[in-house]
């Protein structure tokens, strides 16, 4: 029997090497833009540039994600918030479309909760609905970008998506990784799949049976 590609010498080792040397050069590069965009956002939302929200890692181990505020806080007269369309704000629209808002996630990257490539952190609350193969998403630390981010992004079906990050687990590569960087990088020049058909960004994932 092969031996899983995330059990190699670059998943266990290598991999979170290369995730730390790129992570600090790039938040480094990037910290011009990021003072710009804390600056902007913390006008824009009364103070409050950043957004953070516990989320499940690698092995499901949760950890605080870290990333701009590209909503407001507006609630309906029952004191719900109202629906994401409702709430982002044109800043935010601008800050999602250009991909600055996954730049605070280079922290968890270098903080060793995150990868720059891997399955995306999701909510907490889907844990209890995927399937046994849907949850070896979580057998790897999840990435700021992934497989499933270059080929669809919120545009596809979350079977689709959840298809898309076991695949990568089960491929995973120093080959792979680099193209997933690459195609990223062209897909910053040029946005899409950043809605889904539906909605804002993308529908809450409500199990296999819906």
């Amino acid at each position: 029997m092969n031996r899983p590609k995330r059990f190699s010498i670059y998943a266990t080792i290598v991999k979170r090497l290369i995730d730390l040397v790129l992570a600090l050069i790039a938040f480094i590069i990037l910290s011009p833009i990021f003072v710009f965009v804390v600056i902007w956002l913390a006008i824009a939302n009364r103070g409050k540039p950043f957004f953070f929200q516990l989320r499940p890692g690698k092995n499901e181990r949760i950890f605080k994600v870290i990333k701009f505020k590209t909503m407001n806080d507006r609630k309906d007269k029952n004191g719900e918030l109202l629906p994401d369309a409702d709430r982002l704000t044109a800043v935010g629209k601008f800050v999602r479309k250009s991909s600055l808002d996954e730049i605070p996630q280079l922290l968890n990257v270098i903080l060793g909760d995150m990868s720059l490539v891997g399955p995306r952190p999701l909510l907490i609350e889907y844990l209890a609905r995927y399937s046994a193969d849907q949850k070896q998403r979580h057998l790897v630390r999840p990435g700021i970008t992934g497989w499933a981010q270059i080929n669809g992004r919120n545009a596809i079906s979350w079977k689709q998506k959840f298809e898309y990050d076991v695949w990568y687990v089960n491929n995973m590569s120093f080959a792979l990784d680099v193209k997933i960087l690459w195609r990223t990088l062209m897909k910053v020049f040029k946005p899409e799949g950043i809605t889904s058909a539906t909605s804002a960004t993308m529908e809450k994932f409500m199990g296999n049976d819906i």
